[in-house]
């Protein structure tokens, strides 16, 4: 009896043991922490004229990676597919302006917030004396654009409900239905749409700055992995502090100069 006892005990403390283990220290034995994205999210993940995906995000892993002592795999991802591939083990966290809304965690944790956004307008440029907020835009006589699986997306079916939508891919081929004038206004998240202005606009836009949502962004795990989690945070908190992070950050928004990087 004893010995079946001493057994059990061993399994179960075993079982524990396995259970502990998260993605942060997976990525530690395996030497590479692998990182879904969608690498089309200016200027946080997007790619250069070289190939390479660049971004205020890519930077914050690297960061991330260095001081775990592993390398960075990043796992390119449609948008729309990438929390189902997380949860098929496809990549060990999802990194990719991913916003934490209370749908999304029911169904993945995620780590404290990197940055907060929010929801803002490109409109086309004939509309600027008529359209001076997204509610003036809740009317069947307008068409709006959004990428699909995004949170410009959910806040234009929930927000601008009456206005006829259509989603896209990527954010380019959305944004070019409004420069083109075959629809009235692009929704998405502040740091893209001031770059996009200039960038892709074309001069046919106005960006209407004002954010009317409040979205925090941050890395996904899934569910109980909080081992993890808490690595993640207490390295989110010491960059912070640290002066890690304010560098990062005026890299990709202070400056324009990663710019000529792009296509």
């Amino acid at each position: 009896m004893k010995k079946l006892v001493a057994s059990l005990l061993l399994s179960v403390c075993a079982f524990a043991s396995i259970a502990q283990a998260g993605v942060i220290d997976d990525a530690v034995k395996r030497g590479t922490l692998r990182v879904g994205m969608d690498p089309t999210y200016m200027p946080f993940e997007m790619t250069n004229k070289r190939g390479e995906i660049i971004g205020f995000e890519v930077d914050l892993l690297k960061a991330m990676t260095k001081a775990m002592g592993v390398k960075l795999e990043l796992v390119s991802t449609s948008y729309d597919g990438i929390i189902p591939a997380l949860l098929t083990d496809k990549f060990d966290m999802i990194g990719s302006g991913m916003t934490l809304t209370q749908e999304r965690n029911l169904r993945i944790n995620f780590s404290e917030p990197f940055i907060v956004v929010g929801q803002t307008l490109l409109i086309r440029k004939e509309l600027a004396d008529k359209v001076k907020s997204y509610k003036d835009l809740n009317s069947a006589d307008y068409r709006i654009t959004s990428k699909i699986g995004t949170t410009g997306e959910m806040v234009a079916k929930k927000l601008i409900a009456q206005a006829k939508y259509s989603g896209f891919d990527n954010e380019q081929e959305a944004l070019m239905d409004v420069v083109n004038g075959k629809a009235d206004a692009f929704i998405y998240d502040a740091p893209y749409n001031v770059v996009a202005v200039n960038k892709a606009g074309a001069g046919k836009l106005v960006f209407l700055d004002q954010p009317f949502t409040f979205e925090p962004l941050a890395f996904g795990l899934k569910k109980g992995d909080y081992d993890s989690l808490n690595w993640i945070n207490n390295w989110l908190h010491q960059i912070r502090e640290d002066g890690t992070y304010d560098r990062i950050h005026a890299k990709w928004f202070k400056s324009t100069n990663w710019l000529k990087d792009m296509e």
